[in-house]
């Protein structure tokens, strides 16, 4: 039998177990390190979320969203008055409705595309007949100074001022309304 061979010695001592560090106690975090940690632990979640709600909802067919399907209300008030009971008022009333349908426009009684100018729809509206226009265009007139004063001019100037049809509409909703009450 042969004797077992010696394991010769090495020069390093054996390793022994790292010693723990002294425990330092930790200096206390301010309060905007404390909320840059918060900070960065939310937007993590945050990011987190949005993942998982692009991923839960990509199946989901969505197309584009139709103004038509989301106002479901007038934009312009609607007439009241009984358009046959004055002729000032159907008229007025009749001017409102050709607005309307066929579209409002400034620079021009009726422009390529058949929208007319209050003053226009005027006198689509009155069929020919001069007085009955310039008594419904009087009434008109009379509104538009009772809400913006004596400045206005003429309803060609009022007209134009404005960028959209919504306050010329109103305006001639409220000359209708008016003559009505007046009977005329």
């Amino acid at each position: 039998m042969h004797a077992p061979t010696p394991i010769p010695a090495t020069s390093a001592a054996p390793t022994s177990p790292p010693r723990a560090a002294a425990a330092t106690p930790a200096a206390p975090l301010s309060l905007e390190e404390r909320l840059a940690l918060i900070n960065t632990a939310m937007t993590a979640r945050l990011d987190e979320a949005a993942v998982a709600y692009e991923v839960n909802t990509a199946h989901i067919d969505t197309g584009p969203l139709a103004l038509a399907d989301v106002v479901t209300v007038p934009l312009t008030p609607h007439l009241t008055p009984d358009p046959a009971r004055t002729r000032v008022a159907g008229l007025l009333y009749r001017a409102y409705q050709l607005l309307q349908t066929d579209g409002w426009c400034t620079g021009t009684l009726t422009d390529t595309d058949g929208a007319r100018c209050i003053l226009g729809a005027l006198r689509a509206a009155s069929r020919g007949d001069r007085g009955l226009e310039q008594t419904a265009a009087d009434i008109v007139l009379g509104a538009i100074r009772a809400e913006f004063g004596d400045d206005v001019d003429t309803i060609p100037a009022f007209n134009d001022a404005w960028a959209s049809a919504h306050t010329p509409l109103r305006l001639v909703d409220v000359a209708a309304r008016r003559a009505d009450v007046r009977g005329l």
